[in-house]
């Protein structure tokens, strides 16, 4: 079975013009089990398999990877499941078997194996970012919504109680309407190096020409591509900023209320087109919305030695910054959210504060776990009950896809260092002619 460019567009919508398949209503399975089938199961999708599998209402039906080392050892876990290296098969032999779908393949292959899920009406969790275009994020919101589907991004500190903490405080009014946030990891996934020259044999376990996917063909390199390196490279990750961002930017994200920037700037090196770079700061200008100033400034700085130090971000005490985090400025004072399972900080006038504890009672969120195998599996449940009509999802598409497109946004502007891009979300593409073909990938028959 081959997928085209033109195939996918037909299932899944262009940019601008969305062919969208015919709507369905989902109203759960009626207190069925459900079956899941897991796309992606070495490493994060080995996570992502133990966490949905951990309920007590899954039967994992369904395994499919290119690595037959990793289809291995999920398939000792779930001697029951069948098989499969390409996930066009799975749909084949099983679309009317399966209930579900976890997508937890590389960046590139998220938005072709999530939308031949929707398109045979199954619920998708899939792991962060939701896609690696701009076009593909669209596209999967529309399907979404127009077929009522259960969906679910894998942003499991989403579910945190630091992080709706976080929210429920910003929404109070804690610190007044807030101007900037300035968040930051120094995570390195960029690679200022050149693209390898000649090709090595490529592994038994492992089917190159599936895990390329819809990209472009290239030949295989040793500790290159896969099985982790490929989220420094433009052809199949978001760098940093996709991977460490689409966290960290989630609950200033989701406690602003905000929608997609009006324009976005980076300054890093020059692009080399393989590799994204290692040092990056993004600034992007948002809309106001009624929790933040006319204009929100949000600055994002990732890859050693990140945050460029800022007066916005001097603690108290002379006290370090956390190693990851966000930092909203307000008009009343600031509030310092580590990344992460450490409560937010408020600081006034240069003292912290001591959080309201009738306050945050009054949220009525319990007391934090502070176990990241106990409340990381909480996100996945909630998918899982939310598919079984139980409860609804937190990152559904709806809302994980615009929080993806603007960490894509960011990563497009890399490409034009030092360069304002200015966005048109109703157009759905930039006043700059140069950066609107970055929106899109020019999709392989493989």
């Amino acid at each position: 079975m081959k997928m085209n460019k033109r195939e996918f567009l037909r299932g899944a919508g262009a940019l601008s013009v969305l062919t969208l398949l015919p709507g369905c209503t989902w109203d759960g399975l009626g207190g069925k089990r459900l079956r899941t089938a897991h796309i992606g199961v070495g490493s994060m999708g080995g996570e992502d398999l133990n966490a949905i599998s951990s309920h007590q209402m899954v039967d994992v039906v369904a395994l499919c990877d290119v690595d037959a080392n990793n289809l291995a050892a999920a398939l000792k876990l779930h001697p029951n499941a069948k098989t499969f290296i390409d996930y066009r098969d799975l749909f084949k032999e099983m679309k009317d078997q399966i209930d579900a779908v976890i997508v937890s393949t590389p960046d590139h292959t998220h938005a072709p194996a999530s939308m031949m899920a929707m398109s045979h009406d199954k619920p998708v969790y899939c792991q962060k970012p939701l896609t690696h275009h701009v076009s593909e994020a669209r596209a999967m919101r529309t399907m979404a919504t127009e077929k009522n589907l259960v969906t679910q991004m894998g942003i499991q500190v989403h579910s945190f109680y630091d992080y709706k903490l976080a929210t429920l405080l910003i929404q109070s009014g804690i610190i007044g309407k807030v101007s900037t946030v300035r968040a930051w990891c120094p995570k390195n996934w960029g690679y200022d190096g050149v693209a390898p020259e000649g090709s090595d044999p490529v592994p038994a376990h492992l089917d190159w020409n599936l895990w390329l996917g819809t990209s472009k063909e290239r030949e295989f390199k040793e500790n290159v591509y896969h099985p982790a390196n490929w989220r420094k490279l433009m052809d199949y990750g978001c760098g940093t900023l996709g991977d460490m961002g689409v966290h960290i930017f989630d609950t200033p994200y989701n406690a602003l209320k905000l929608d997609v920037p009006k324009t976005i700037t980076t300054s890093c090196r020059q692009p080399t087109g393989f590799g994204y770079p290692e040092n990056n700061v993004v600034t992007y200008e948002f809309p106001a919305t009624e929790y933040t100033a006319e204009t929100l400034k949000w600055v994002w700085y990732d890859g050693p030695g990140a945050p460029e130090m800022h007066s916005d971000l001097e603690l108290p005490n002379g006290d370090p910054l956390p190693d990851q985090g966000a930092m909203f400025i307000g008009e009343k004072g600031n509030l310092l959210l580590p990344h992460f399972m450490e409560l937010p900080r408020h600081i006034v006038d240069g003292v912290y504060q001591e959080l309201d504890t009738d306050l945050i009672n009054s949220f009525e969120l319990g007391t934090p776990i502070r176990n990241y195998e106990a409340e990381g599996k909480m996100h996945y449940h909630q998918f899982v009950d939310a598919c079984l009509g139980k409860t609804t999802t937190s990152a559904p598409f709806s809302y994980s896809a615009k929080l993806t497109e603007t960490i894509l946004l960011g990563v497009i502007a890399g490409r034009f260092p030092n360069e304002t891009l200015h966005w048109d979300t109703a157009q759905a593409k930039f006043s700059e002619e140069k950066a609107n073909e970055f929106l899109k990938g020019d999709y392989r028959t493989f």
